[in-house]
């Protein structure tokens, strides 16, 4: 799970630098290139531009926090006995009558075809601190779910 976080990081810090790059070095060209076209009030490259950067800029700040977030994850405090991040179950859906696994995982890394669910997600969120045998009901938009904890690995155990 820790190199599952370290290529996370190595993810973010790519995509941070590409963005960055091109907020610098490329848009502040295009946005020359198309102010020197003159009239700016109906020119799109120049417009389509300024959107760009303004999205880089925001992008830029979310990807700063993501990575300052997990530079200050430690594992060691995640517990050994409940559902937290990197937690694998093995759960029973009351309403379909299967069993289902699930992994909670980071929000980029999440993929609900896989069982990969975000800890920020309606089930992630329902299912952190909870052990094995817990019964939990979860609301998500589509309407209540309940599910029995069956199973569950936490970071630790997978680690071992």
């Amino acid at each position: 799970m820790a190199k599952m976080i370290d290529e996370l990081q190595a993810r973010l810090d790519k995509e941070f630098k590409e963005a960055e790059h091109e907020l610098k070095v490329v848009l502040p060209k295009e946005i020359r290139k198309a102010t020197d076209m003159g009239d700016l009030s109906e020119n799109a490259e120049y417009k389509a531009a300024l959107e760009r950067q303004e999205f880089l800029k925001a992008r830029l700040e979310q990807l700063l926090k993501r990575l300052q977030e997990l530079s200050m994850l430690n594992i060691n405090r995640l517990p050994r006995d409940r559902v937290a991040f990197g937690t694998w179950m093995n759960v029973f859906d009351v309403e379909k009558e299967e069993e289902q696994e699930f992994t909670l995982v980071m929000p980029e890394d999440a993929d609900l075809k896989q069982g990969l669910i975000s800890t920020s997600s309606p089930l992630g969120r329902g299912f952190i601190g909870k052990s094995e045998g817990d019964e939990v009901c979860i609301e998500t938009p589509g309407g209540a779910r309940n599910f029995e904890i069956l199973e569950l690995k936490t970071i630790h155990d997978q680690e071992e």
